[in-house]
């Protein structure tokens, strides 16, 4: 005989477990991987294709590669794969450019010190994160002694040494975090109901979202001293600095200004009705819904502004790909353009995904919709 199943009173009875193959990974697979004939055909088809790829390319990539070579010839010698010595050889020069070795844990540490700033600015629930922003407004002006020197006894490193991926890092992060205030001031002014303010905000926008960077980058290196004084000295790449970050704002002001639009009308009489004035219902109504929404937009530009870094080499700096063209130069090194190349590609995609990732995690944090 069956044993007798027990009896609950309505409404008490114990949840059961969900069905077999709907948790887990076998579930996860089935619902993301196989849900349909047509799912699972396309799985297998890519399954495959991805062995194949690196089954073809395993060897080339990491089995005969060379990692500590003279020259291109001697790699040919030891194994048919990529040729890494390129890099591994001219690494410092990748990293720091021409920056002196014996000064190059300053880089280093300004660096590792950023993630420190970064930290209470990216995640609200960090720890002591109140006192730490305090750390992230002082850490400008630590970065640019620790880099450029001066005081307390480093000595001065000039600018012209700055190169390869400590030159991108600097260009990238400061038109980043500096274009996104002014590109708010921008995105507000372009909605102000002063004419003088939207005018100027206007002008502003459309001109330089007209003009292609490299334009900008051109006149920031040998026409905008014409503008100065006679016998006035303009660091090059402060004037690079200042010209990314005024072509960054604009894109950004645009995207800021499409999350306004998308604010619903009722919102604003929401706030009227509570007596909030302009900046208070900007402040605490109208920016943080803009900013959540316009999230996707605001990183999409960040991404390509961190890539369009790379321009910089037309005016005479030595970016990643500036170092990478004077290794290829070299007689020892011709010919091994795509270990070269692909090697800085590696670098700007993963600091692109990681700005990707960021994004999706911080959209799935600040979404309140009902699920």
């Amino acid at each position: 005989m069956a044993p007798e199943q027990p009896t609950y009173p309505p409404g008490q009875h114990p949840d059961l477990p969900p069905p077999i193959g709907t948790v887990g990974v076998v579930g996860w697979l089935r619902r993301n991987l196989f849900s349909s004939p047509a799912n699972a055909a396309l799985t297998l088809l890519s399954l495959w294709l991805i062995y194949s790829f690196i089954d073809a390319s395993w060897g080339w990539f990491i089995g005969d590669a060379v990692i500590d070579a003279n020259s291109r010839t001697e790699c040919r010698e030891v194994g048919q794969g990529a040729c890494w010595a390129v890099i591994t050889r001219r690494i410092g020069q990748f990293v720091y450019g021409f920056y002196p070795e014996a000064e190059r844990w300053r880089p280093a540490l300004a660096f590792v010190l950023m993630f420190a700033a970064l930290a209470p600015l990216l995640y609200d629930g960090m720890p002591w994160r109140r006192h730490l922003i305090w750390f992230s407004l002082a850490y400008p002006p630590i970065a640019f002694l620790l880099i450029y020197g001066g005081l307390p006894g480093l000595p001065v490193v000039e600018t012209s040494a700055y190169g390869g991926f400590m030159l991108t890092v600097i260009v990238g992060v400061t038109g980043i975090v500096a274009s996104l205030p002014i590109g708010i001031l921008l995105a507000l002014g372009r909605q102000s109901q002063l004419l003088a303010v939207r005018v100027i905000c206007v002008s502003f926008i459309e001109f330089l979202r007209g003009v292609p960077l490299i334009t900008l980058l051109f006149v920031a290196s040998t026409m905008l001293n014409y503008f100065l004084p006679p016998g006035t000295s303009f660091n090059l790449l402060v004037r690079v600095l200042i010209m990314v970050t005024l072509f960054s704002s604009a894109y950004i002001a645009e995207v800021i200004r499409g999350g306004i639009q998308a604010i619903p009308r009722g919102q604003y009489e929401a706030a009227s009705a509570l007596g909030l004035n302009y900046w208070q219902m900007t402040r605490l109504i109208t920016l943080p819904q803009a900013l959540k929404i316009s999230i996707p937009g605001i990183v999409n530009t960040f991404i390509g502004l961190y890539k369009d870094t790379t321009l910089v080499v037309v005016i005479g700096l030595l970016d990643p790909l500036g170092i990478g063209r004077a290794a290829l130069a070299d007689t020892k090194w011709n010919g091994l353009a795509i270990e070269t190349y692909l090697f800085v590609a590696l670098f700007f995609f993963i600091s692109c995904f990681a700005m990707s990732r960021y994004s999706l995690w911080l959209e799935r944090r600040l979404n309140t919709e009902y699920r």
